[in-house]
């Protein structure tokens, strides 16, 4: 992030952990088979995200990647607390509230505070289509693919009395910039920082 914080992409950390020679690797492999594994020996990610969505067997999934990634979410924070006492870490996650893997106290103990970026969802399936690398002959199955993850996240509007921001991500950056920057200075300023 530009501001100075520091940025953990939950996605990111769960690739980390889905690479060959991984615990969750091994874990994921002897749970949905070995048709999950590329010639190559890596994941077969579209195969193991039809499983997983169209094959009903997210939460199998979630079991396994879930825990692992908040226990390395938690390692990384704790490395960046000890290096930088008046930090800011900004978790990136797009399954914070649907998690059940987050301890007793689930996410709310984990964070000392909670954003929430809203879209309208027709704008979320365009950006997911695109960030996919969509064709004219993929569009259709890669937005349909993104309706399927959509429905199985809670609701924005379910989401919002748990938050303690909420950005509104419309489309224009202009606006989303100045959310961000009156955010950002708040955080620093509970964060012990000088502005």
């Amino acid at each position: 992030m530009e501001r100075g914080a520091y940025v953990l992409y939950a996605d990111e950390l769960g690739r980390e952990l889905m690479q060959p020679g991984q615990a969750v690797f091994e874990s994921i492999v002897r749970q949905f088979g070995p048709g999950v594994v590329t010639p190559e020996g890596t994941l077969d990610r579209p195969a193991l995200s039809k499983l997983a969505f169209a094959g009903g067997r997210l939460e199998e999934l979630n079991a396994i990647v879930h825990p692992a990634t908040i226990a390395l979410q938690k390692e990384r924070t704790d490395e960046i607390a000890r290096r930088d006492p008046a930090a800011v870490v900004v978790v990136e996650s797009a399954l914070l509230f649907e998690t059940k893997y987050g301890g007793p106290e689930g996410w709310r103990q984990r964070f000392d505070k909670v954003v929430l970026v809203t879209a309208p969802e027709a704008l979320r399936v365009e950006r997911f289509a695109e960030r996919m690398g969509a064709t004219d002959e993929t569009r259709a199955a890669l937005e349909a693919e993104a309706r399927r993850r959509l429905a199985a996240q809670m609701p924005d509007v379910e989401k919002i009395p748990f938050c303690d921001y909420v950005l509104r991500n419309e489309g224009d950056l202009a606006a989303l910039e100045a959310q961000v920057e009156a955010m950002w200075q708040e955080l620093r300023a509970a964060a012990g920082q000088n502005i």
